[in-house]
């Protein structure tokens, strides 16, 4: 069944209407994107054990520039994962307050994979657009790391294999997350008027603190993200209720948290 929510946490109903297109991802652009390379691992990378991570970061267009992001088990015990930020970019784009992402996503069935599409930008910035883990296999996790909310989501339409459409409104005031053409949650807190974020799309491999490393038998994982473009409104005089962004004037800060702050990063805690 889909998880129910209580009141005053769904952004309000009705299909946010048409706006421009500002990026439309191309993963074989070596002017949108890089690879192998993010500053939120340590040093740029290529390891980040201390997020209870297994990734190995790299180049290699076999794991990131068709759109299927790909991880394979290493002899060292670590996994060759595939990542693509825009940070150093030669386009170097960055997501807006007031902007719409929206992306189709195939999730990953392996034990162990941790897909995730999210922004980055000196070392803060993170809003968790979706992250997944097949060990809970009707849930998603949403996450607004600058304010400190977030929500596990569970609906029958979440399954390892599934495709999924997001889509998720950066407003000032409140951050809203839609699944399949649906609102499922709005945070109420936003990400303040100036902020702005790299884009990073990447397939983790989980170490098993918090969530079960991948089997022994288990040598390669992958999930697809089919499409993913950015919309920037151009004004704020939307339809009353098509966005949180139009309604910001309308929603006092702080009016619903629906989950413990989330480090940047990583998760300190399994979900329910």
């Amino acid at each position: 069944m889909t998880e129910s929510l209580p009141p005053g946490s769904l952004p309000a109903p009705g299909r946010p209407p048409s706006t421009p297109v500002v990026f439309t991802a191309d993963f074989t652009s070596t002017t949108q994107w890089v690879a192998g390379r993010s500053w939120a691992y340590p040093g740029g990378g290529p390891v980040n054990p201390r997020d209870d991570k297994l990734d190995h970061l790299v180049a290699d267009a076999v794991y990131s520039r068709s759109g299927v992001f790909r991880a394979r088990r290493r002899q060292d015990g670590r996994w060759n994962t595939g990542l693509l930020t825009t940070e150093g970019s030669q386009d170097g784009f960055t997501v807006r307050a007031g902007d719409v992402l929206e992306a189709r996503v195939r999730l990953p069935e392996e034990i162990g994979a941790w897909p995730a599409i999210w922004t980055w930008r000196d070392g803060d910035q993170e809003i968790d657009i979706f992250e997944y883990h097949p060990d809970n296999p009707d849930l998603l996790e949403f996450t607004n790391h600058v304010r400190g909310t977030n929500r596990y989501h569970r609906d029958q339409a979440i399954r390892p294999g599934a495709w999924v459409d997001l889509r998720t409104v950066f407003g000032t005031r409140s951050v809203d997350w839609w699944l399949n053409g649906r609102p499922v949650f709005t945070d109420g807190r936003g990400v303040g008027r100036t902020w702005h974020a790299y884009l990073i799309v990447n397939l983790s491999v989980c170490a098993g603190r918090y969530h079960p490393a991948p089997r022994p038998g288990t040598t390669e994982m992958s999930y697809e993200v089919s499409h993913l473009l950015v919309r920037r409104p151009t004004t704020f005089n939307t339809p009353a209720g098509a966005t949180s962004e139009a309604r910001e004037h309308e929603l006092a800060p702080g009016t619903s948290d629906h989950g413990p702050a989330a480090t940047p990063q990583g998760e300190t805690e399994p979900p329910p």
